[in-house]
């Protein structure tokens, strides 16, 4: 494979990959909401295992691209919004734990309980955390828009 072929393959690779993380995330936010049923727990603990798996891709593909695409890792290394980008992912990461948790947990209880339904705070608590997601996670493209221009390479 030549190295345009693996850089575009690269770049396409970890777009789709943000995409989709977006799109679990723009579904959480749907679904967790007042009025939350057990057939919506059950649906967003699944969804919410992809959200996990995405991200690991995510990381997975952006290292190898920042390594052997097209600008490499000399480039990317002393780029400060190349940084910015990955603790910013870090942080929306760390915001989705608590969602995580909850997910899990309201789902077991499900599993004793087949009536159980998460507490209205419980409910409101998550989508505070998806929502905090969603701000955060809005720096990346911006970020990402930045480093691809040049712009936090040192003087």
């Amino acid at each position: 494979m030549d190295f345009a072929t693996r850089d575009l393959l690269l770049a396409a690779a970890h777009h789709i990959l943000i995409f989709s993380i977006a799109a679990v995330l723009a579904f959480e936010v749907g679904v967790v909401r007042p009025g939350l049923t057990a057939t919506d727990i059950r649906r967003v603990a699944r969804v919410d295992a992809w959200y996990g798996i995405l991200a690991a891709l995510i990381i997975a593909v952006g290292f190898v691209r920042a390594i052997y695409a097209a600008k490499g890792w000399a480039y990317y290394s002393v780029n400060t919004f190349f940084w910015a980008k990955l603790i910013t992912f870090g942080i929306v990461g760390l915001l989705s734990v608590p969602p995580t948790i909850a997910y899990i947990r309201w789902r077991n209880a499900l599993k004793k309980d087949e009536s159980f339904l998460p507490a209205p705070a419980a409910v409101a608590s998550a989508r505070r955390f998806l929502w905090m997601e969603v701000v955060v996670f809005a720096f990346i493209p911006i970020f990402a828009a930045a480093m691809a221009r040049g712009y936090g390479m040192p003087s």
